[in-house]
């Protein structure tokens, strides 16, 4: 059976040999390769390089923090998590932080707080949320306030005579 199988192959090849294309019709080797997507879908995931997770996080950390993108210095990147530091504004000290993405989502979580529990993904309904799209080597990034809040709620300060 497998002989049958083999020899009718054999002949389908050797049928396809003297045929050629009809004009106008690119041969396989004339196709050009399509390239992979490079904008991010929440539809469609894509799975990130070293590199790329390097910048997106660089680029919404930056986005997050009110810093220049130069500003964010990666420490490295251990698994789909990295991990970057920044001078702080007001003292020059250092501010730390990691880094993933999930989907379309930048998502980031402070290091060396005084509170434990405040070292925690910013991934909670209360929380802004901070998108990415790849647009070949441009990193776009966009941030939405919590569906509950406008982020003015926590900065406004009581109106004179109040």
């Amino acid at each position: 059976m497998r002989a049958v199988a083999v020899i009718a192959l054999i002949g389908l090849s050797l049928a396809a040999c003297g045929e050629s294309a009809p004009a106008g019709v690119p041969v396989p080797s004339e196709v050009a390769p399509v390239p992979p997507p490079v904008a991010t879908n929440p539809a469609m995931p894509m799975v990130l390089t070293a590199d790329q997770l390097r910048r997106v996080c660089q680029t919404g950390l930056a986005a997050i923090h009110g810093q220049t993108v130069a500003d964010i210095q990666i420490d490295g990147v251990e698994g789909r998590i990295v991990s970057a530091w920044w001078r702080a504004p007001v003292d020059g000290g250092r501010r730390r932080a990691q880094c993933r993405v999930d989907g379309d989502r930048v998502v980031w979580k402070p290091l060396e707080r005084l509170t434990p529990r405040e070292n925690r993904w910013m991934d909670q309904a209360g929380d802004p949320v901070t998108r990415f799209v790849l647009d070949g080597e441009t990193v776009r990034v966009n941030q939405t306030p919590p569906d509950d809040a406008t982020g003015l709620a926590d900065s406004a300060e009581p109106a004179a005579g109040e």
